[in-house]
């Protein structure tokens, strides 16, 4: 059994991975997309709940928020994933079909849901993934008392893992494991969680605006 300083940076990510399960199940029950369009607010509201139980176990996202240069790497590492991630979208670099999420309502865009959408994506999810992928997942496969592991000595084959496996986890699959490289090379480096955090946000945030400014809605 995983104990508290675990469960507390895996139970958000369960419960991500949980919604997309129920939203796949309900769609393959008939559920239509309009009647499911609300079930990413709910996701992310139950994910931020978690969050906000476990944040004093979150050592690792003790303020003060980094400055001066990770701040800027971190910031261009984030523009430059979204600036790859909606370019390596070759057919082999794709795994499934994704039909997005489209806010539009009688070619109506339905805004807040998008800021529902965007908030969640740019704000939370950041969060939970670093917490889960890099502060938990790559320094507990190194040794199960995680906490004490320091993520610049990860072994190689720990780096490679916990990339595949993140990027796997999207349909753009091949985008995914650059993105995971990158936001794992920023915590190696940096020793700091909120670094990947940071890139991982600008990035989210970027592709949803893009997203809504190109009606590229797939990419959700």
């Amino acid at each position: 059994m995983f104990d508290q300083g675990a469960r507390a940076r895996v139970l958000p990510f369960v419960i991500y991975i949980g919604f997309i399960i129920v939203a796949d199940v309900l769609a393959r029950c008939g559920w239509t997309a309009a009647e499911l369009r609300w079930l990413y607010a709910v996701k992310v509201a139950a994910v931020l709940a978690a969050l906000v139980w476990y944040r004093r176990r979150y050592t690792e996202l003790a303020l003060p928020l980094p400055r001066g240069r990770v701040l800027a790497v971190s910031v261009v590492c984030g523009i430059a994933v979204w600036w790859l991630w909606i370019r390596l979208n070759a057919s082999w670099m794709v795994l499934g079909d994704s039909t997005g999420f489209d806010p539009r309502s009688e070619g109506r865009i339905d805004w807040l849901l998008v800021t529902v959408r965007l908030a969640g994506a740019a704000l939370v999810v950041p969060v939970m993934e670093e917490l889960f992928w890099r502060s938990f997942l790559m320094r507990f496969l190194d040794a199960p008392a995680f906490l004490q592991g320091d993520p610049a000595r990860v072994k190689n084959t720990t780096f490679i893992i916990t990339v595949l496996l993140f990027g796997f986890e999207h349909t753009l699959w091949f985008a995914g494991v650059v993105a995971g490289a990158v936001y794992t090379i920023l915590y190696m480096r940096s020793r700091s969680l909120w670094a990947p955090v940071i890139a991982h946000g600008v990035t989210n945030g970027l592709l949803g605006i893009w997203i809504i400014s190109t009606d590229h809605w797939a990419y959700w």
